[in-house]
């Protein structure tokens, strides 16, 4: 018998960009969710447009943002995985050709620009949505199973890092971008740091920070670390370098009865970066030797790291799109993560 899926029109969707956040975090998805059909792809590099038509033979490429709103139409959703300084301009295009936006974080590059876009979503009766799919890291998912179930008893302290070796970065609008165009790590991964942490805890009282730009040559921070107290009282402390020759835990959460600790990032880009489809039967699995561990010193107990899953942000959008459900990520709360942004770089030019 036919599935509800097969019998409902799929979301006829375009994702703008192609580089990794086009190619290994949105077109996977919309090709294999059978709530979606991935119709068109923008991208105006070469390279990067004979890879999209190898990899997605029945998608459209599109060279311009101009020929998208030209088949605007023939779609229903559209993902934004363009540089952050674009984001507001295209969403807000997009808005007004009609269709509903996904955008990439971060958000915007000011939180005004976010509450500018949320209006215009709201009048147009557009949906609005972020994509924060480190929400959905199996790592991430199993710290928040043992805070919100109690296996830690009341969580005081909470570290979390994302650290790479990479003191030679490829050319990239990355490593070209300035903060005042939405550029650096705090922006890059900050953004879901901050977010994984406010889900966790709440809203923040107090910040401080420490950024660095430790490339020669840089224009914007590729080393940040960042004390948030939250005002439940917890304290998050995290880190994020592009330049770190050794790496901490991925997670340390220290509760009143005890700890959980995990390292290694959540292996979901990795897999979709290699070409593994996200249908595929191990997919966000992690494996054994990779468990984190929780307890106390003297009696830890390996922690089975629960399944990550970034089709839940899809499979959420469509129950949204098509029923009404709730969206996958308000975008308020990616508001909050950007006021918090340009806290920590406002304080810091005060102190230069």
């Amino acid at each position: 018998m036919p599935t509800d899926h097969a019998l409902r029109p799929a979301i006829r969707s375009a994702v703008i960009g192609f580089g990794t956040s086009g190619r290994v975090f949105h077109s996977p998805f919309l090709a294999a969710l059978p709530e979606f059909s991935l119709d068109a792809i923008v991208t105006g590099n070469d390279a990067r447009a004979t890879e999209a038509a190898a990899l997605h033979p029945m998608t459209k490429i599109l060279p311009t943002v101009d020929d998208l709103l030209a088949r605007a139409g023939d779609l229903d959703l559209v993902v934004i995985g363009s540089p952050p300084g674009s984001h507001a301009e295209l969403a807000t295009a997009m808005i007004d050709a009609g269709l509903d936006v996904v955008v990439d974080k971060p958000f915007t590059v000011t939180s005004d620009e976010g509450r500018a876009l949320v209006a215009h979503a709201a009048r147009a009766g557009r949906r609005l949505t972020v994509f924060q799919n480190r929400r959905w890291d199996g790592d991430y998912l199993t710290v928040r199973r043992l805070i919100d179930g109690g296996d830690l008893g009341e969580v005081g302290r909470f570290e979390s890092r994302f650290e790479w070796w990479k003191p030679t970065p490829r050319e990239s609008w990355k490593s070209e971008t300035p903060v005042s165009a939405g550029g650096g790590i705090l922006y890059d991964l900050g953004t879901h740091l901050i977010d994984q942490a406010l889900c966790l805890f709440g809203s923040v009282d107090e910040i401080y920070a420490e950024l660095a730009t430790r490339r020669p040559g840089g224009i914007a921070d590729d080393d940040a670390f960042v004390a948030l107290r939250h005002t439940s009282g917890v304290i998050s402390h995290l880190w994020m370098s592009s330049l770190a020759p050794q790496h901490g835990p991925r997670f340390r959460a220290l509760g009143a009865t005890g700890g959980y600790t995990s390292w290694g990032l959540d292996g979901q880009e990795s897999a979709l970066a290699a070409g593994v489809s996200p249908d595929s039967a191990d997919f966000g699995v992690t494996e054994r030797s990779r468990w984190g561990v929780s307890g106390v010193e003297g009696a830890l107990a390996a922690v089975p790291t629960d399944r990550g899953d970034y089709g839940a942000f899809y499979r959420r959008l469509a129950a949204a799109v098509r029923g009404g459900a709730a969206l996958p990520v308000d975008p308020a709360d990616s508001i909050a993560v950007l006021e918090i942004i340009e806290r920590i770089h406002r304080d810091g030019a005060a102190r230069r």
